[in-house]
């Protein structure tokens, strides 16, 4: 099959030999084309990774495209259907349009191929850009002023290269409104199918999942609470129990998506990774981390433990320990491990113990503004929900009701402002075993009603949520193995005596 373009020869063999042609196949997009017209169903498989950007010649996008819109509306598309839709004094070489696409048509001979021509063409397309990426830091490292540090050059370098790898594209752009609805349409047949009817990530509590449909990709999610009410408790809780029920399932273009569940990057500011370690092995095998720290376990225990490490082992859940990490290196760590082992949850423990740039001169409220800006900046690139622990200011010990509200956030008007869910953990019980009146005391029965009433309860309180409504989830939790889990629903339970 003939290019559709030929180039003027050049007679100066120096310049021919100095001349380098951005990487294409003009052949394998005639073919690939020349397939889809003969045959619609090659459109299909190749249409879920190949987008009309990825061809080399314009007048290929254009057919791509216009062919694509045919066969989305059940209809048929070959050069007679599509003449109508392209430009009719177009012209390819010495042939009118509808010529060149009937040559296509003639020339094709099956589509068994086709998968493999689409994956020649979005490769080609990858180098192309990569060549311009490349080309722009070489340009950028030649023409950066002084006083920018190399590390924000290396972070913008990497950056762009994530995301060639993950889109085949430099960047996003626009997004047609038409392509927009065909995503919410996807997401809601996929929440529909999937187990569980989530259009999020499952976090294995059903009331919470209920509340909020689960974790929904690209949202930041911050959870929130007092010293001692279980926050890094229910983080764990919720990062083993997404990577527990990973099911990977393989793409058409070869990569892996999580079916059910999803893999998990933990960041731990604040403990190291054999703690966390220790405490989620504690969660699962329920067995007291004291007891576990200190070597007071029975051989029953010990099983217990054995069986739980066992089943744990090969659960894709990935720890980084690094205190003070700045927000520019926990974006470059999380886009490396999205694009070496894959990543669906982001979990980041907690957002106080991170820094911003030397920029902000030590202003705690502007460093912390960046920190939450870049957070949601990075679920959105990564398309990835990320969960941020934060603390609450000491303003909840002194009102009567400790439930915590929003402004309770520490620095609260950037925290509050860029996340798309807010979440808190209150446990009455917490504060009331601080309170415990004498025996003897006449308020001491009323106490003891509380807390009794209270125990083993914990209340997850959605106090903004941009997705669906707000309101309060009870959880329960078992202190000795910091364990959230479903609460009982009291109607389904046999009368008390």
């Amino acid at each position: 099959m003939e290019p559709v373009t030929k180039l003027t020869p050049i007679n100066d063999d120096k310049k021919l030999e100095n001349f380098r042609q951005a990487p294409s196949n003009i052949e394998v997009e005639q073919a690939l084309l020349g397939a889809i017209l003969v045959n619609n169903s090659a459109y299909d498989r190749v249409s879920d990774f190949l987008k009309a950007e990825h061809f080399y010649q314009p007048i290929h996008r254009l057919i791509y495209e216009e062919a694509g819109k045919i066969i989305r509306m059940d209809k048929i598309a070959n050069p007679i259907t599509l003449k109508t839709f392209l430009p009719a004094d177009e012209k390819v070489g010495d042939m009118s349009l509808m010529h060149y696409m009937a040559h296509l048509a003639a020339e094709a001979t099956s589509i068994i191929n086709t998968i493999d021509y689409a994956r020649a063409i979005h490769d080609l397309a990858v180098r192309r850009s990569l060549i311009e990426v490349g080309e722009e830091i070489v340009n950028r490292s030649y023409d950066a002023p002084s006083d920018v540090p190399t590390r924000d050059q290396i972070e913008e370098a990497e950056k762009r290269l994530f995301s060639l790898a993950e889109t085949g594209s430099g960047s996003k752009g626009f997004v047609n409104f038409g392509d927009a609805l065909t995503q919410s349409v996807e997401m809601a047949a996929a929440a529909y199918q999937r187990e569980g009817q989530l259009s999020g990530y499952a976090t294995g509590l059903t009331d919470l999942d209920r509340r909020m449909g689960g974790l929904q990709p690209s949202d930041l999610i911050i959870l929130a609470a007092r010293p001692g009410m279980g926050k890094t408790s229910l983080a764990t809780n919720i990062a083993y129990n997404v990577a527990a029920a990973f099911e990977p399932e393989t793409q058409v273009d070869g990569t892996i998506k999580a079916k059910n569940g999803g893999r998990v990057g933990f960041f731990s500011l604040e403990m190291s990774a054999e703690q966390l370690a220790t405490r989620i092995i504690s969660e699962q095998a329920e067995v007291s981390s004291s007891k576990i720290r200190r070597g007071e376990i029975t051989p029953a225990e010990y099983d217990k433990l054995t069986y739980a490490v066992q089943d744990m082992q090969s659960k894709p859940l990935f720890i980084d320990q690094t205190g003070g990490i700045s927000i520019a290196q926990l974006s470059t760590r999380a886009r490396r491990l999205k694009r070496q082992q894959g990543l669906d949850l982001l979990i980041i423990d907690y957002v106080q113990l991170m820094t911003g740039s030397a920029k902000n001169n030590g202003n705690r409220v502007q460093e912390i503004t960046e920190i939450t800006t870049g957070l949601k900046a990075l679920a959105k690139e990564l398309d990835t929900p990320i969960i941020a622990l934060s603390q609450l200011s000491r303003a909840v010990e002194s009102r009567d009701d400790k439930r915590p509200q929003l402004s309770d956030l520490r620095e609260s008007g950037s925290i509050e402002q860029d996340a798309d869910v807010v979440m808190f953990i209150y446990r009455e019980e917490y504060y009331l075993q601080n309170k415990e009146p004498p025996q003897d005391d006449p308020s001491y029965a009323d106490w003891y009603t509380k807390i009794e009433k209270s125990r083993g309860i914990a209340e997850v309180i959605v106090a903004k949520q941009r997705h669906g409504p707000t309101g309060t989830v009870p959880l329960s939790f078992t202190p000795q193995y910091t364990r959230f889990s479903d609460l009982a629903d009291p109607s389904r339970l046999p009368d008390n005596f």
